[in-house]
């Protein structure tokens, strides 16, 4: 049965008079302890509470972006990269199987692996995954690095829906333009420069360090990256190759806080998300990754998985079981010193923010909800 959960979200925004309302759609949510549970029967209830995923993917090719943030040498406290910032192995093979059981007949995992362009299967294995079994997982399974162009001849331009915010648009690895539907397979985390980082700052991963890295060359993408972007990027030190779209406001500021919600944003409407999917059932909280030094970085618990077909919408909840305000402005935590993700992405039209509005199936949000520290 569905259940809708109203928030009152002290201090929220009045919607713009002659605004059209932002686009909607249920958000699911169910409960697992931890990964020794049957992740693939809570996967199904998750998918089914929407609506199920045949609708979505039965005779279709599905592009999974996966978040392997970070050198698979780093690691949090010792612990495995899965239970702590990485996308979990066994919420992998759960995602193949279970399109390939409602009718997919091609599934691509895809991540920008951090500064190499090499085989994706090669950086999975220094992980300490076993590939063979992750492709043996359903038919048809295939792993594929964006951080370079690959196999293909060209790279895919894909323009902003709402003219970005500070990118156009960006030329992609064109496996986010050879599928039907594209999924973002994100962790429920902290982020140092974003407050989060759910579904949609995950595909900042789909821009290649070859036109957007440090490395990147200056007239031709650089097909061989050796550093992540935060040149480029985070700072707005230099801008991306030539032959990709240039900044629409090279004077507009240089700071990350600004910079890194806008062009999260701007990703996001140039590709945008078909199926949001969120694993908090193990993660770390204070940050993405282990490089990350504050004293809210831990490995927590929270045990919820969470679902939707809007990535605004179930950011939104997302954000609210980690116990913050979805519509916190700057110098509210989570985005104590950056602009608000959530707000802009509702701002260019991609969703809404306003908890009242959205559907919750399954576990209701107040038993769901797992504080994560203000830092």
């Amino acid at each position: 049965m569905k259940r809708r959960d109203f928030f009152a979200v002290a201090g929220a925004a009045p919607m713009a008079w002659a605004a059209p309302p932002a686009p909607n759609a249920p958000v699911s949510i169910v409960k697992v302890p931890d990964y020794s549970g049957d992740v693939v029967a809570a996967m199904g209830e998750l998918f089914d509470q929407i609506g199920g995923l045949g609708r979505l993917v039965k005779n279709k090719t599905v592009t999974v972006k996966v978040n392997f943030t970070g050198s698979p040498g780093l690691r949090l406290k010792g612990r495995a990269l899965g239970i702590t910032h990485y996308t979990h192995p066994k919420t992998i093979g759960a995602m193949a199987y279970l399109m390939h059981r409602a009718g997919a007949k091609r599934i691509r995992f895809v991540e920008s692996a951090w500064a190499t362009a090499g085989p994706l299967e090669e950086y999975m294995a220094e992980a300490g995954w076993n590939v063979r079994s992750l492709m043996n997982a359903a038919p048809n399974v295939e792993f594929v690095n964006t951080n370079s162009r690959g196999t293909y001849k060209q790279y895919a331009r894909l323009k902003a829906s709402h003219g970005g915010y500070i990118f156009p648009g960006f030329d992609l690895n064109a496996s986010y333009v050879e599928t039907d539907v594209f999924v973002s397979m994100a962790k429920l985390k902290n982020h140092a420069t974003c407050g989060v980082t759910l579904s949609m700052k995950n595909c900042f991963g789909n821009t290649p360090a070859s036109i957007y890295g440090d490395s990147a060359g200056v007239d031709e993408p650089n097909e061989n990256p050796t550093a992540g972007r935060g040149v480029i990027c985070h700072a707005g030190q230099r801008q991306p190759s030539k032959s990709a779209l240039p900044e629409l406001n090279p004077k507009s500021p240089r700071d990350a806080f600004y910079r890194m919600p806008r062009i999260t944003v701007d990703v996001v409407a140039s590709r945008p998300i078909d199926l949001a999917f969120i694993d908090g059932i193990e993660t770390m909280t204070g940050g993405e990754g282990p490089w990350i030094e504050n004293s809210g970085v831990a490995v927590v618990k929270p045990g919820i998985l969470l679902a939707g077909t809007n990535c605004v919408t179930t950011d939104t909840v997302a954000t609210a079981c980690m116990g913050y305000d979805p519509r916190a402005p700057k110098g509210k935590f989570p985005f104590a010193k950056c602009d608000n993700s959530l707000l802009l992405a509702e701002q260019a039209g991609l969703g809404t923010t306003d908890l009242s509005r959205i559907e919750v199936t399954g576990v209701p949000i107040r038993e769901a909800v797992y504080r994560f520290p203000n830092v």
